[in-house]
């Protein structure tokens, strides 16, 4: 699972970085330990009900995003099947949740990065709203601005659920996951 975001404090609170809050919180709820610095990514690894899993944050900025998922691929690795990348969409009002099973990038430049690595959209993906900017703002400058409060908070209150629809996605598939968290 790769959460996407920006390196650096100055993007903890921003908009783009609410892939990385996901995985955070994946991590933190399943008890697993600090993420590792491990090439282009900080990683953590474990097992979910018997399923072996990386927890992925880019240690690129967003727009090379693929390379924290290029080392990922091998003989064994499908990510049609076994990847689920967790991102901002600034197309969804706040608190909006979408989960495919593929699709393009849709104007995300973290999303075009990780197709383009792995010649294919045919990948699970976790949209999060986090709302169209203001008449006059500039797409790249309003994901890269921190939320407002009450926006921050929508967010921070469905990461439980988040971390759910993830335990859907990784025990049932994408199909079953979608049908129970999508809203």
């Amino acid at each position: 699972m790769v959460g996407l975001g920006n390196p650096g404090p100055e993007y903890d609170e921003t908009r783009h970085n609410v892939g990385w809050w996901v995985v955070d919180r994946v991590a933190h709820e399943w008890g697993w330990g600090p993420f590792q610095r491990e090439g282009p990514a900080w990683c953590t690894h474990g097992s979910r009900h018997g399923t072996p899993v990386t927890l992925v944050k880019p240690a690129t900025f967003m727009n090379r995003s693929g390379a924290a998922v290029a080392p990922l691929r091998g003989e064994e690795f499908d990510p049609a099947q076994d990847l689920l990348v967790v991102v901002d969409d600034a197309a969804l009002e706040v608190g909006r949740v979408r989960l495919r099973p593929r699709g393009s990038p849709g104007g995300h430049n973290g999303l075009r990065s990780i197709s383009s690595v792995l010649g294919t959209d045919e990948y699970a993906r976790l949209r999060i709203g986090v709302g169209r900017p203001p008449e006059g703002w500039d797409w790249a400058d309003w994901v890269l601005s921190p939320m407002a409060d009450e926006d921050k908070e929508t967010i921070l209150g469905l990461l439980p659920e988040l971390v759910e629809a993830i335990e859907a996605w990784l025990s049932g598939g994408v199909e079953v996951a979608m049908s129970d968290y999508n809203r």
